[in-house]
């Protein structure tokens, strides 16, 4: 039996991970079927040394859907694949072996304005309709997700396996006191700060938690504690932030409020380790890793009721009304006032992360391809 796994999102926010750590333990997983990496260049060279049952299908384009669809099924059948796992809903067309996707969220259906226009939006919701239709497997990242399938697409719950995600271990590894300083005097953060990590499209509630921070601010400005507390915004392109800028010139926050774009990981573990609270009061979530990655490296988690973040972390995190701005700065100021409460988090945080794991899900995973296939794989 051989399988194919599409790995050309590698250097996408969030599905980027979800590929390279199932890839990696499919590597010490698959030892003897064949597994074909449908590929960009420079992804090799990322992900090797592979085992050398472990191919490559290079994509000689940028993108295009006419490869996607018509060639890359044919490059399928030729290497004689039995099955494809597409890890996102753009799954390709005309495909003769059987096939799972990966569903990590309905952001694109349920928001209409993340898509950019109504054309974009429809075309968006046509071509997840057809993908959970005419896959043989849909893995979902949480069970608020498989509930979105089966009420938005009437997915059968039958065809819907739930596989968590996990944390990327790079974002766990050591770091010494001596990068901590060096890492933060680079990037001149020397007062205590709130964290946010992740993509600002509107769904994320950015704006609020601006508007939160700064009604939190203007009753901490006589604390000798936390008047000067700051706010760290972490991930897109600069350039995206404009509204968000505005957001914190019109609360008199244009000194308060940082936008530092990306970072390495090795910058962002020390900025999870050094926040005082991650805050990420999103209004819809697959899954939501921010979270549980902040919690991995110790920090105190203020977060939505809302979706799939209440099941992922349980009881540890803050959990309060999104569209409330008077609850979210509420809830930051208890945080911050409550010592007891930040370390009941924090120990509950490292608990809550050990419910998850690569090496779990991508075994969930291969058990589902042997149930698609209807034959156990060699492993």
């Amino acid at each position: 039996m051989k399988i194919a796994f599409d790995i050309r999102r590698l250097h996408d926010h969030g599905i980027g991970t979800y590929i390279r750590n199932l890839v990696l333990h499919l590597a010490s997983l698959a030892r003897k079927t064949s597994v074909v990496l449908v590929a960009r260049p420079g992804h090799p060279e990322e992900l090797e040394p592979l085992p050398p049952n472990f191919g490559f299908l290079m994509e000689p384009t940028a993108g295009s859907s006419l490869w996607d669809n018509l060639v890359l099924p044919r490059l399928l059948d030729r290497r004689r694949v039995d099955l494809l796992h597409t890890p996102h809903y753009h799954s390709p067309r005309f495909l003769r072996c059987r096939s799972v996707i990966t569903v990590h969220d309905c952001v694109h259906v349920l928001f209409p304005r993340a898509a950019g226009s109504k054309a974009e939006f429809r075309r968006a919701w046509l071509r997840t309709r057809r993908s959970v239709r005419r896959c043989s497997r849909i893995i979902a990242v949480s069970e608020a997700t498989r509930r979105d399938l089966t009420r938005l697409f009437n997915v059968p719950g039958e065809k819907i396996t739930v596989i968590h995600n996990a944390i990327d271990e790079r974002l766990t590894a050591a770091s010494g006191e001596e990068e901590k300083k060096r890492i933060l005097e680079r990037y001149q953060v020397d007062a205590p700060f709130l964290l946010y990590t992740g993509n600002v499209r509107p769904h994320k509630n950015l704006a609020r938690a601006i508007e939160a921070f700064a009604v939190l601010k203007s009753e901490l400005r006589e604390d000798p504690e936390w008047r000067d507390l700051k706010l760290l915004i972490i991930g897109d392109e600069l350039s995206r932030y404009q509204l968000l800028r505005r957001t914190a010139v019109r609360g008199g926050l244009q000194h308060e409020v940082r936008f530092l774009g990306f970072v390495p990981y090795e910058t962002l573990r020390v900025f999870y380790r050094t926040a005082q609270i991650f805050v990420f009061p999103s209004l819809y979530e697959g899954f939501g890793l921010p979270p549980l990655e902040a919690m991995a490296n110790g920090t105190p988690v203020l977060t939505s009721n809302v979706s799939s973040l209440p099941e992922v972390l349980g009881d540890a995190a803050l959990l309060v009304n999104p569209e409330n701005v008077f609850d979210i700065s509420r809830g930051l100021r208890q945080l911050l006032f409550d010592s007891s409460l930040r370390r009941d988090l924090r120990e509950k945080g490292f608990r809550q992360v050990k419910k998850y794991s690569w090496k779990k899900s991508t075994e969930m995973a291969w058990k589902t391809y042997e149930q698609v296939l209807g034959r156990p794989l060699e492993s």
